[in-house]
């Protein structure tokens, strides 16, 4: 005989049943261990989404920066456009074309090389004066229309994909052995070393891209594909015209990235403490540190642009200029101190915008692609 005293309206509630050798409970909730919450079970099935093993998230970091990248510098492209116009120097003139599209002959051009002399100097003189964001901007919209701001974008999207990928994985990677997770002045000076070694190879890969970039964004520019001017720049000046920055970008790029990525940890730890995905966080504290970056090095990217412009320039001793030292003299002869901060407003405007949709991006794909495609939500931790 057996007997059961369950009610149907409580059919969630524990129930005891009595059977001729035996007695069954049910619905009961499991036994947890004493002094341990369901919330402190929880988080321990929980994987903080910056805490992985060394080199498990390799392939996630640099799937993340390859997509950051992209998105950042197709984004602001157009002001980066304009903060390379500003930073040429007045005397600058774009006086070579593609292969193909020369001075008939040498004897030709040799004939008349006085009156075209002439005629620069006179066009120098009455070129009119271009120091501001819209006065630039005016100009372009009017004599080669805007869509000259997009000029050699495709150039960046090939370049900073890669770069990005190897920028991001080295940072992750190098900042794990290194201690930059740490507490403290150990884990800044942790994240710097990162930072730097990030640089080191994200730029070996991007410097080539950045030429191209710059010759074809300069007013007048002759080159309309990657392609051809990546070409006529090898034909007329080498391999190493495609690296003569690269020394100077090192020298800018590494305390840029010291600062913006020390900067950035240490503003998202302040804004946010308890680590959750936070995109307005990653955003502003993104924006705040490479704004303060872009500030601190513009004469240094001064000085690079004009290296990487210089194949593109009527004067002999610019386009004789081959270090970082050479071209801050021309900088300082021709235009003053204040020359080493042409550009600087539109840096700080490209800069600002771009690292936080940079670091946004990046920390996006990072909670996407380790939640097998799963959204993430903000506060949760993930």
């Amino acid at each position: 005989m057996s007997s059961s005293t369950p009610s149907s309206s409580s059919s969630s509630l524990p129930q005891f049943h009595v059977h001729p050798h035996s007695a069954h409970i049910h619905n009961v909730p499991p036994i947890q261990p004493a002094g341990e919450s369901s919330v402190a079970l929880e988080e321990e099935e929980e994987h903080d989404y910056e805490s992985l093993p060394v080199g498990s998230g390799w392939a996630v970091n640099m799937a993340a920066g390859a997509m950051a990248g992209i998105s950042e510098h197709a984004a602001i492209f157009p002001v980066d456009s304009i903060k390379t116009r500003m930073q040429v120097l007045p005397s600058l003139n774009p006086i070579l074309t593609p292969l193909g599209v020369g001075p008939s002959s040498a004897t030709a051009s040799a004939a008349t090389s006085a009156s075209a002399s002439a005629s620069t100097s006179a066009a120098r003189a009455a070129a009119p004066q271009l120091n501001t964001i819209m006065q630039h901007v005016r100009s372009i919209s009017t004599t080669e229309g805007l869509r000259s701001l997009w000029r050699g974008v495709a150039s960046v999207i090939l370049g900073a994909g890669p770069a990005h990928a190897a920028h991001f994985g080295m940072y992750e990677f190098v900042r794990e052995i290194s201690g930059g997770r740490g507490e403290g002045w150990a884990g800044v000076a942790g994240t710097a070393l990162a930072g730097a070694a990030a640089t080191i190879s994200s730029d070996a890969l991007m410097n080539p891209f950045d030429v191209i970039k710059q010759r074809m964004q300069i007013r007048n520019s002759p080159h309309r594909t990657v392609l051809s001017c990546a070409r006529t720049v090898y034909a007329r000046e080498g391999l190493a015209a495609f690296y003569v920055s690269y020394p100077t970008t090192l020298t800018m790029s590494v305390p840029f990235t010291a600062v913006q990525f020390s900067a950035y940890e240490s503003l998202k730890t302040l804004l946010n403490p308890d680590g959750s995905y936070s995109p307005i966080t990653h955003c502003t504290a993104g924006g705040i540190a490479g704004g303060l970056a872009a500030a601190v090095t513009t004469p240094l990217d001064v000085a690079k642009t004009l290296l990487q412009t210089r194949g593109s320039n009527s004067d002999p001793r610019i386009r004789a200029a081959k270090s970082m030292g050479e071209a801050l003299r021309i900088i300082r002869d021709r235009d003053g101190w204040r020359g080493l901060r042409r550009g600087m407003l539109p840096r700080v405007l490209t800069v600002a915008p771009s690292t936080a949709i940079s670091w946004m991006s990046y920390e996006f794909f990072k909670v996407l692609i380790r939640q097998n495609g799963h959204l993430p939500e903000s506060g949760q931790a993930v």
